[in-house]
């Protein structure tokens, strides 16, 4: 019987150092000729990692309605995540921003995981819980696109809006995406938000406390910021 997963295990705290270093990596290649060629890597490999997903399932036979679509909190993040790297999009940037580090990285730190090193759906798991919160932090940092003046009621309409399709697929296929129908095995912020079904309120309640708090850095810059010109006139 393979070994299962032990949060903050040997595995873990490896994961999470290479997490750090790798960030580092990133800061430091931002500084040089390398820093568009590093974002579209990792901009390509997060897009990527969905249709590999599939495969890795597939071939490991834990391919169902439950692993088959990409609705996890984690999986638009990891998306938006590629797409802000590639593009640069300010929208984009704030779904990894704030999906990003208000969720993923809770997923890096806490793992809802079984499967342990070296299976392959460890490295998929983590490739994510480590590869968006790098890009949610780089955005912001080496990237410099910060979040914008309404931000947090921006991105709070658009996770509610995922978070209501999500309930009526889980309702349809019997799924447990976004962890709305049970919690996660292993400990996590979900144990300390009540019971079913009532942290899924709880949850959506600390969504906007942690948006709101992530925006606080970018609140002076964005009450500061120059007025738009309008543009001049023909002749």
């Amino acid at each position: 019987m393979p070994t299962a997963f032990q949060p903050y295990g040997p595995s873990h705290k490896a994961v999470l150092v290479i997490t750090l270093v790798l960030f580092v990596v990133m800061l430091l290649l931002a500084r040089t000729r390398w820093a568009h060629l590093s974002q579209r890597l990792l901009g390509g490999a997060l897009l990527g990692l969905y249709p590999v997903s599939l495969v890795i399932n597939a071939l490991y036979g834990s391919l169902n309605a439950q692993t088959g679509l990409p609705l996890q909190y984690c999986d638009i993040a990891t998306l938006a995540g590629g797409m802000a790297l590639w593009t640069r999009r300010p929208f984009y940037c704030e779904i990894v921003y704030f999906f990003g580090i208000a969720g993923t990285l809770q997923g890096l730190l806490t793992p809802a995981l079984i499967y342990e090193f070296p299976d392959p759906r460890f490295f998929m798991f983590f490739v994510i819980h480590s590869g968006v919160p790098i890009a949610a932090f780089y955005v912001v940092s080496a990237m410099k696109i910060r979040p914008r003046p309404w931000a947090v009621p921006r991105v709070m309409l658009f996770s509610l809006a995922w978070y209501a399709l999500v309930a009526v697929v889980n309702l349809v296929l019997g799924t447990n995406y976004a962890f709305q129908c049970a919690k996660p095995v292993h400990a996590s912020l979900f144990d300390k938000l009540g019971p079913w079904p009532w942290y899924n309120l709880s949850t959506m309640l600390v969504g906007l406390v942690f948006y709101s708090v992530l925006y606080l850095p970018f609140v002076r810059r964005n009450r500061t910021l120059p007025a738009p010109q309008p543009l001049p006139r023909s002749a």
